[in-house]
């Protein structure tokens, strides 16, 4: 197991941690990002100043901009790129890597396009590849930092699930199992929605009664569309489902709950996201979840609003 070679795609805040926490155990890591300029400036400076601020990258993390180079001969693949951009990146990569890599999306969205979660669409676009998620309450800097963090790691197939278990654990980096990649997958995005939802609600000065209230009903909808959609409801009061709520929700990190204040505040989505460095999930993802409302006859109140105030 020490010899397996894994590629992280994605150089965001979370792809990035997770390349230097597997370079800490001592994996050879290579790190992709899109931008051939900013790549170098990783590569010689070992910082990402844009999304992991206060952080050495490790010499031993080869980072690369050649997408070619850094799926091949991988053992394991990671995905930690936006949702809305998956699906073209998956279509350059076809055809470069082995039979038995094992693709790990971490990415917590749902396409706009399609409605369909991450793990759908890898298999739209690959086929029957080995395929697990993971999510949890995983905020990128804390974990970069060895602050105490769990997650779960899901897949349909038992012996994917314990080698990533295994190979991602840490001292302070706690990974859980599980077979319902559905209610993971949803758990993981929908509760970006409600997060914008309690950020509108911070961005107007309410209290945390009314945070309490808008985290235990969004929790009933993404329960109920769960369900809806063939996931197992109990996934959805565990660490990927409430834990990453209650983080998303509460956390001043969180760049969808900032999302929601800023609207709170009586700023335009528009001026919001070109001050931003990073994607918040939470804005595409709300047109799709309100969508799979639809689709599946689900009464979800706060994500029809939150829709609502975004588009």
């Amino acid at each position: 197991m020490d010899k397996l070679r894994i590629s992280v795609l994605g150089d965001g805040g979370w792809g990035t941690t997770l390349a230097i926490l597997l370079s800490r155990k001592n994996y050879p890591v290579t790190l992709w990002g899109a931008f051939d300029n900013y790549t170098k400036l990783m590569a010689k400076s070992r910082r990402n100043p844009r999304f992991l601020t206060g952080i050495r990258i490790p010499r031993e993390i080869e980072i690369t901009s050649d997408l070619k180079k850094a799926v091949s001969n991988k053992d394991i693949i990671v995905l930690a790129i936006p949702s809305q951009y998956t699906r073209g990146i998956l279509k350059r990569i076809k055809g470069n890597f082995g039979n038995n890599t094992i693709f790990l999306s971490v990415t917590k969205g749902i396409e706009i396009k399609s409605s369909k979660r991450i793990s759908e669409i890898v298999r739209a676009q690959l086929g029957p590849v080995k395929l697990a998620v993971l999510s949890g309450p995983t905020i990128a800097g804390e974990v970069a930092k060895g602050i105490p963090t769990t997650c779960v790691v899901a897949s349909t197939n038992k012996e994917i699930r314990r080698l990533l278990q295994r190979v991602f654990s840490t001292e302070r980096f706690r990974v859980y199992t599980n077979s319902d990649v559905i209610g993971v997958e949803l758990g993981g995005s929908l509760k970006n929605v409600i997060a914008i939802a309690c950020g509108v609600s911070d961005g107007l000065g309410f209290g945390t009664n009314t945070k309490a209230a808008i985290l235990a009903r969004g929790l009933a909808e993404i329960s109920r569309l769960g369900k809806a959609m063939g996931a197992n409801p109990e996934t959805f009061s565990g660490i990927s489902g409430l834990g990453d709520l209650v983080t998303t929700c509460i956390s001043k990190q969180s760049r969808n709950r900032f999302v929601g204040e800023q609207i709170g505040k009586g700023n335009s989505l528009k001026s919001i996201s070109k001050h931003m460095q990073m994607v918040a999930e939470g804005v595409p993802t709300a047109k799709a979840a309100y969508a799979l409302s639809k689709k599946y006859k689900v009464d979800m109140p706060i994500t029809k609003e939150v829709y609502g105030l975004l588009y």
